[in-house]
């Protein structure tokens, strides 16, 4: 008998009732008490698994923290304690001064933080004397997958606008791409919340479609991959602002060309992620390969250009765009990972 098994004896009870009483510990990690419901699920001829019910959801947040700022806590001190227990899954988050009043510009560091990047935040409370913030989104009303296809999908539509603004020497576009980085981040920040109540949790990782804690690590690895992807597509963005002038057509063909198989590649591995897919990431692995021919190209092609500016400029986004390519392959490699067993199964 290993440390986690207990023996238990049957009972009978009424006239066709047998039961069997659970052990205390486990009741009461979960945050169950007297009249809460479980599931029952006959797994084979020999096994039963007993969950709590879906709609319990007392052990899935922390219900609350206060931390205090000091008069000459910096902005971005706050902001990083801030989103430190937003990771950490309390539901509300009291923010209060160690000695006298919050100044202005601490106040306003809190109420940008809560608008950018903690998703499902609003703030409840708010004056001289402390900020309450509450997490209002449910755990299972934006699903991690969801999320990751939200957020996947914004990073993407980064990296287009930003070709289309260097194009075009649309400044404005520029400046939403770079506006969009936000985002990606309020999707990130949120992901990486649900993983880490996830791993503490064992009920919660199922229901979350995790196999094991193994996973939300390399899920957590997929996601920062997606944030960088963002990165770069401001970074081209901001080359368009900082030289005030477009590159020329016939080089923007093949950067776009480059553009659109590296996200095809991206499209491939996030499909094998969604799918459990071994097979389809290893095949999206062996396509990033190409990203080289593409780039082979584009190197010749600046070749003939006589404008050390736009040479250096030109390079720098085919090292963005390349690092898409890179990403996605160590998104796929992930995937292998998560899914050798099932093969293994298989076999």
């Amino acid at each position: 008998m290993t440390n986690n098994e207990e023996l238990r004896k049957i009972q009978f009870t009424g006239k066709s009732s047998y039961i069997v009483s659970l052990p205390k510990e486990w009741v009461l990690d979960l945050g169950l008490k007297q009249g809460d419901q479980v599931t029952i699920v006959r797994q084979g001829t020999s096994t039963l698994q007993i969950t709590p019910s879906r709609h319990h959801t007392k052990v899935m947040e922390t219900e609350d923290a206060t931390f205090e700022i000091n008069p000459d806590d910096e902005s971005s001190v706050i902001v990083r304690k801030l989103v430190s227990l937003y990771f950490l899954g309390f539901k509300t988050i009291n923010v209060k001064p160690k000695v006298g009043r919050l100044k202005t510009s601490q106040r306003l560091a809190v109420k940008d933080a809560v608008k950018r990047v903690l998703m499902g935040t609003e703030i409840i409370a708010d004056s001289t004397d402390g900020i309450t913030i509450q997490v209002l989104i449910n755990l299972f009303e934006l699903t991690i997958d969801g999320a990751f296809k939200r957020m996947l999908l914004i990073a993407k539509s980064m990296q287009n606008d930003a070709l289309l603004a260097l194009e075009e020497a649309n400044f404005d576009l520029a400046n939403e791409v770079i506006n969009s980085d936000d985002e990606v981040d309020r999707f990130s920040f949120y992901i990486i919340r649900q993983l880490k109540i996830a791993i503490q949790n064992e009920h919660m990782l199922k229901e979350m479609g995790f196999e094991n804690a193994r996973s939300c690590l390399g899920y957590r690895v997929i996601v920062k991959n997606i944030e960088r992807v963002g990165d770069h597509a401001v970074g081209i963005a901001k080359d368009l602002l900082e030289f005030k002038k477009p590159v020329r057509k016939s080089v923007m063909d093949g950067i776009r060309e480059m553009s659109n198989f590296s996200l095809s590649v991206l499209d491939e591995a996030c499909l094998a992620l969604f799918k459990k897919d071994f097979v389809q990431a290893e095949i999206a692995i062996q396509k990033t390969v190409e990203i080289t021919r593409y780039e082979k190209k584009l190197l010749e092609n600046i070749k003939s250009l006589r404008d050390d500016e736009e040479v250096y400029r030109v390079r720098r986004m085919i090292e963005n765009i390349r690092r898409v390519s890179e990403y996605a392959s160590d998104i796929a490699e992930i995937v292998m990972n998560m899914t050798i067993e099932k093969t293994l199964r298989k076999q």
